[in-house]
């Protein structure tokens, strides 16, 4: 028997072929083996494994990354300021869910923010040399050129709620409409009869869903929707402050507020406090992300909960099947491309 670390003939590296003799079953099933499929009995592994070991087999993955014209590599693509990535919440768990699935596989995550036209620009040249197989895009605005750069390039890629109702790549959501409905009953169900709404960016598609939401949620109890009493934010705290002093200059009598992010929530309980506003007994307020912003705020924050680390999972998912699938992705069903998972209202005291 051969020992641990023998050499194929002449000093070679042992191959793929020498082990599948060795355990005497073909090249794919060894193939199978040494990637982790599942699709493989463990008598089949065991053999498999013992001829690695004893020709001492050493799978060459850049080798077979080259052969199967692969790098390995994905890169998690954020169009923002790395400012208001570390900022967010939303982006450290995204990258969480992302990271843990990921961990599961031989891929490497590259991080890449594209904030700037130079790094826009840098970003395309790099993407244009196909230095990775496939793209994440989160928070993604509607005009943003880099998803029709990616369809151009022919790179497998998945967005983070997509840019309008005719989004054509693979994406993933959380279900905004049905979130800001739910925060609009249960401020409705409390009492409330002035609900005023922070909107996040509006060039942002789950932005503008959340909005719908908060009318459809006032239309369904018999209430007149007031424009007056939706703000703009930006998804910022200071965007949160600006608009909260805005519907209170401008509608004093309100009675509750559904802010569009945590981090919007948190700046408009800074206004509401200096303008001697009690939260909840004067003003109710409700934000959307359940982010650990949410669970430490005084008092803690009822909140829209958004499954972020499970899209970041789910985006992972469909990224490495459009990889692994060779049919465009437009000739794929619609259902399968775009996964949107359920959003959950977790109440707290600040409602």
């Amino acid at each position: 028997m051969a020992s641990h670390g023998t050499r194929g003939r002449g000093g070679r590296r042992p191959t793929l072929e020498e082990v599948a003799a060795r355990a005497g079953v073909g090249r794919g099933t060894v193939s199978r083996v040494i990637n982790g499929s599942p699709r493989v009995s463990e008598a089949t592994r065991a053999a498999v494994e013992a001829a690695v070991e004893e020709l001492g087999y050493v799978p060459n993955n850049a080798a077979r990354a080259l052969a199967a014209n692969r790098t390995d590599a994905i890169a998690l693509v954020v169009p923002e300021p790395e400012t208001r990535f570390f900022a967010e919440p939303y982006f450290s768990d995204m990258l969480r869910g992302v990271g843990a699935e990921l961990s599961e596989t031989e891929m490497q995550l590259l991080l890449i923010f594209a904030g700037s036209d130079r790094e826009r620009r840098r970003l395309a040249e790099y993407l244009a040399a196909h230095r990775v197989d496939g793209v994440l895009l989160v928070s993604v605005h509607a005009d943003d050129p880099l998803p029709d750069l990616l369809g151009q390039l022919e790179i497998p890629a998945v967005i983070s709620g997509p840019r309008s109702s005719a989004e054509t790549l693979t994406s993933v959501d959380s279900d905004n409409f049905g979130g800001g409905r739910q925060a609009v009953e249960h401020l409705l169900a409390r009492g409330r009869r002035t609900v005023a709404h922070i909107t996040g960016r509006l060039d942002v598609y789950g932005a503008q869903r959340r909005v719908d939401g908060y009318r459809e949620g006032l239309r369904a109890a018999g209430h007149v929707v007031d424009e007056r009493l939706i703000e703009p934010g930006d998804f910022t705290e200071e965007g949160g402050r600006r608009a909260m002093t805005r519907l209170l200059e401008r509608c004093p009598e309100l009675d509750a507020v559904f802010a569009g992010s945590d981090v919007m929530a948190s700046g408009a309980r800074q206004v509401l406090r200096e303008a001697g506003r009690r939260i909840p007994d004067d003003v109710a307020l409700v934000g959307y992300d359940d982010s650990a912003i949410a669970r430490h705020m005084d008092p803690p924050l009822t909140s829209v909960r958004q499954p972020i680390e499970e899209m970041g999972r789910a985006m992972i998912e469909l990224l490495l099947n459009d990889i692994a699938d060779s049919r465009p992705a437009v000739s794929r069903d619609l259902e399968r491309r775009h996964a949107v998972l359920p959003t959950q209202l977790v109440h707290r005291t600040s409602s």
